[in-house]
């Protein structure tokens, strides 16, 4: 084969392998550009994944704080009942003592004028003179509004226990209402963290779910790319050493026609022939 023929053949594979050489490039762009595509929704996913579980272990801790508070307000909420109920069943004794009392007086009427009454028979005692019959009669009078008044006095201290029972029963009973009312608040707020948790729960399966496709198409693509890397590079080498060769078949060449050219300024020289500029530079390569 001929040095002609030979560079041709050369020359041609070279375009070949340029134009090889731009599709593959291509097509690595492409491959790399769907991996790092992958990638980044994997990465998206896990991102998500890490910021869900930072959520879940919040609310958990949330979650946990409320309900050992509604488990010491459910304590207290319990010993505000049991005092409830006590002192519902100490009011009932004073309204009962009372009640009986009340009975027990039979009077009606302005206590105030029992007193009086008592007073005004008592002056009528030291400044009267009367028969020992009347007097006898008087200091009995007496010593009944006398106990009339100490019934009285009895029952009113009795009002006072029953207005102070009713009072602090009431003051209790706010109390266990609110305490309960503080359980149910934090029992509801307890259970949103809960229902909170939950949510993300469904959300870190659904996305768990969605990485193991995309880890299957990312590894693919990765393979696909490294393929393609690896082809590029053969062909890469390939046209690098053509390039490498048609530059030495193009020294070759040049050289080749140098010396002809040579010869032909030599044999110019010994006819006595006048020598062109490019006879000149010929004969100047030659001696290079």
């Amino acid at each position: 084969m001929d040095e002609s023929r030979k560079t041709g053949e050369l020359r041609k594979e070279f375009q070949e392998k340029k134009r090889e050489l731009t599709r593959l490039r291509s097509q690595l762009n492409q491959a790399s550009k769907d991996k790092n595509d992958l990638f980044r929704q994997m990465k998206s996913g896990l991102d998500q994944l890490k910021s869900f579980s930072g959520k879940i272990k919040k609310f958990k801790r949330e979650r946990d704080n409320l309900t050992k508070e509604v488990k010491e307000l459910k304590k207290k909420r319990d010993e505000l009942n049991k005092t409830v109920k006590q002192k519902a069943s100490v009011r009932k004794g004073a309204e009962d003592k009372k009640k009986q009392l009340l009975e027990g007086v039979g009077f009606k009427g302005d206590p105030a004028k029992i007193k009086s009454e008592i007073k005004q028979l008592e002056e009528k005692l030291e400044i009267e003179v009367m028969a020992f019959s009347k007097e006898q009669q008087l200091r009995k009078r007496i010593k009944e509004l006398q106990a009339i008044a100490k019934k009285l006095a009895e029952l009113g201290v009795a009002w006072k226990e029953v207005n102070t029972m009713s009072a602090d029963f009431t003051q209790k009973k706010k109390e266990a209402e609110e305490s309960h009312k503080k359980v149910q608040e934090k029992a509801d707020e307890s259970q949103g963290k809960h229902e909170e948790m939950n949510k993300l729960y469904d959300k870190i399966k659904e996305i768990k779910t969605s990485q193991q496709p995309l880890a299957e198409k990312h590894l693919q693509a990765k393979v696909k790319y490294e393929q393609a890397k690896k082809e590029l590079e053969l062909v890469l080498k390939r046209v690098n050493e053509l390039a490498k060769l048609l530059d030495e078949h193009a020294e070759e060449n040049y050289n080749v026609k140098a010396k002809k050219r040579t010869a032909e300024v030599k044999d110019k020289l010994k006819k006595g022939k006048k020598l062109s500029t490019e006879d000149i530079l010929a004969f100047q390569a030659l001696k290079h």
